[in-house]
């Protein structure tokens, strides 16, 4: 009888199936078929198994069909590869968060914020506010030791000089020219570097370099003029006259070129006018105080001429008259920087490094 072959097998829902004939003489066979059969049903169920639940497997143990040996795979160095795996991971995370960190700006902390027009008008009320004190005082309580001249001769108006050379008066109106000059000083540095802005909008070589050189002359002029206006007030003209009285002239002399340089300078940034009302009204009020200072110094030279060389009645009092309306023209002309900054404020803030710009520091140096 001879032996039959398998008729065919099916691979349907993991099963096999075959046909084998019967009979002792064939059990070898049969016991090869049967576990082949095996093999190819455990592969079927392995097939049709979750693909996750099989590299789980995978993991653990792999097998030689050659050799019929099983080999497993360690449990822990496959858990510090991947714990090594992960570190790596998380390190190279966490560096380029460090890295990240770094690039981003430093935060802004802002410690005190001052409106630059609210300077300006404490910088004009103080000195004004502490003169009429002075006057008030020294006028009502020391009438002779105001009035005091040389000439021995009737006077009703005294000079700013006699009511801030008295005590206590001279005291008062030191504190609130050291609070004065400080603010003075930041405004003279600020506009230099507004100058030097606007300059970048000037295209004319020629004309540039005028600008340039008009720019370093406003600002010495002013810085000259704030210095005499402290030796005018610390040197009294009851403790050193002759002193006092060169000072004083240093103040009147650097206080109209500074004015003239001035309109002289925004004519050359602006030589087709103002550019806003702002400017406009600036511009306007700069021309009408430095005509009054001009028209007041003229008579202030004049009456003091007839004081000291007549002894005329009242000239020194037109002289003092004269003085009076030469300091409220300055002080007015120099409250137009209201009208020059109406939105900038004063910040004193941490980190604010990168916003500094080379034209918005201070310094001493002639361009």
């Amino acid at each position: 009888m001879e032996a039959s072959e398998p008729t065919g097998s099916e691979h349907g829902g993991g099963a096999v199936i075959a046909n084998h004939p019967a009979g002792p003489s064939n059990s070898s066979s049969s016991n090869n078929s049967e576990q082949h059969v095996a093999n190819l049903s455990k592969t079927a169920l392995q097939d049709s198994l979750p693909q996750q639940y099989q590299q789980h497997q995978l993991q653990h143990q792999s097998h030689d069909p050659s050799s019929g040996v099983t080999y497993r795979k360690s449990r822990t160095n496959t858990r510090s590869k991947d714990r090594a795996a992960t570190a790596a991971s998380g390190g190279d995370e966490d560096a380029g968060d460090r890295t990240h960190c770094k690039t981003l700006p430093e935060q802004l902390v802002v410690h005190l914020i001052i409106g630059f027009r609210d300077m300006c008008v404490f910088t004009l009320v103080l000195p004004l506010g502490t003169l009429f004190v002075c006057f008030v005082s020294a006028y009502v309580f020391q009438p002779e030791e105001i009035h005091e001249t040389h000439c021995r001769v009737y006077n009703i108006i005294p000079s700013i000089s006699a009511i801030t050379g008295v005590s206590p008066q001279r005291y008062l109106w030191r504190i609130s020219i050291a609070l004065h000059i400080g603010p003075r000083f930041i405004i003279a540095f600020v506009y230099r570097n507004w100058y030097r802005a606007m300059l970048a909008d000037v295209a004319d070589p020629g004309r540039a370099a005028r600008v340039r050189r008009m720019i370093n002359t406003v600002y010495w002029l002013n810085l000259l003029e704030i210095s005499a206006l402290c030796g005018v007030t610390y040197i009294s003209n009851k403790e050193n006259y002759p002193l006092h009285e060169k000072v004083f002239i240093v103040f009147m002399v650097t206080s109209l070129t500074y004015m003239l340089a001035t309109l002289k300078l925004l004519k050359l940034l602006h030589p087709d006018g103002p550019q806003t009302p702002y400017e406009e009204s600036s511009l306007r009020y700069k021309q009408g105080f430095f005509a009054l200072s001009i028209a007041s110094t003229i008579g202030l030279i004049l009456f003091f001429l007839k004081h000291r060389f007549f002894c005329q009645d009242l000239a020194f009092s037109w002289f003092a008259l004269c003085e009076y309306i030469v300091a409220s023209a300055n002080m007015g002309f120099h409250c137009t920087t209201m009208l020059d900054f109406p939105t900038e404020h004063l910040l004193i803030a941490r980190n604010a490094k990168q916003y500094k710009k080379p034209l918005a520091s201070l310094g001493w140096k002639v361009d």
